[in-house]
């Protein structure tokens, strides 16, 4: 049985297809849903007007693959004054229906994508937000959606090392005494393109980014030398996803100081995400 899934983030929508347990392929559009939303909780005309227009395009892939589709919206969307007008818009243009989750939601939808039923954690960096869940002993027993993520950060402090390291350590302050499992899995945009950066991967390959080990060393070091160029720069390393070049070293700083602060020594990529794991919630 072949299924489709569409995930309006806070920087892309991306299209999931899958069949029989293995996921076909993964499209993604940049809209950048979440742009402003840092200086105040509304969405902005010309980003709801993209990403609707996307979602409309990438659901009518998912009615050419002949398949179901299921539809959900994470942090832009439900932190936003203006969510409920997004979804009535993507519903009038393309009768798309989106299921609007929570974060604790968005955190176990990481933890099933990445690991399955398997114990471990997970943190999920996002645009507007980024999740922590852990399971042990097939329960879930961490469950943390963070107020902060690589659009949000991007927004409030630019590529301003002190104002970035600030803001990061005001949001991840709560999570001082928090341990998680050696096996611990990072998952979205900023944790995909630190590991094609590492690789440098070209074209893009979700195979070598599933499992590929990223050391605190080296998080923390890519993340310095992204601070340190241009976005027009960042655009030309191998392994760039050029609609991320502006907003990705923030990310990485704050993916560094995540495992700083949660004692981290190494962390393992995961194309494997929330799209898988909203499906198998849904159908399994």
């Amino acid at each position: 049985m072949k299924y489709c899934v569409i995930d309006v983030g806070s920087n892309s929508v991306r299209l999931m297809t899958w069949a029989d347990g293995t996921t076909l392929y993964k499209k993604v559009c940049t809209t950048r849903l979440g742009e402003g939303i840092a200086q105040e909780p509304v969405l902005r005309e010309g980003a709801m007007e993209r990403t609707a227009r996307a979602v409309a395009e990438l659901s009518r892939e998912a009615e050419a693959e002949g398949a179901p589709l299921y539809a959900f919206a994470t942090a832009a969307v439900r932190t936003a004054k203006n969510g409920g007008e997004f979804c009535a818009r993507v519903k009038n243009l393309c009768g798309v229906e989106l299921d609007v989750v929570s974060g604790e939601e968005e955190a176990e939808l990481a933890l099933l994508g990445a690991l399955g039923k398997a114990d471990g954690s997970v943190i999920d960096i996002g645009g507007a937000s980024t999740e922590i869940s852990q399971r042990r002993g097939g329960k879930r027993d961490l469950s943390v959606s963070l107020n902060i993520g690589a659009v949000r950060l991007f927004d409030r402090c630019a590529d301003d090392e002190k104002r970035l390291y600030a803001a990061i350590e005001g949001e991840i302050s709560p999570l001082a005494g928090v341990k998680l499992s050696p096996k611990t899995y990072s998952v979205g945009g900023t944790a995909c393109t630190l590991a094609a950066l590492m690789q440098g991967l070209e074209p893009y390959d979700a195979a070598r980014i599933n499992d590929f080990p990223m050391t605190a060393e080296a998080v923390k070091g890519l993340a310095r030398r992204l601070l340190r160029l241009s976005p027009a720069e960042r655009r030309g390393l191998r392994g760039m996803d050029p609609p991320r070049a502006d907003i990705i070293a923030g990310g990485a700083l704050l993916l560094s100081m995540l495992m700083e602060k949660l004692g981290l020594s190494v962390v393992y990529a995961s194309d494997r995400d929330n799209l898988e794991g909203y499906l198998t919630k849904k159908i399994l």
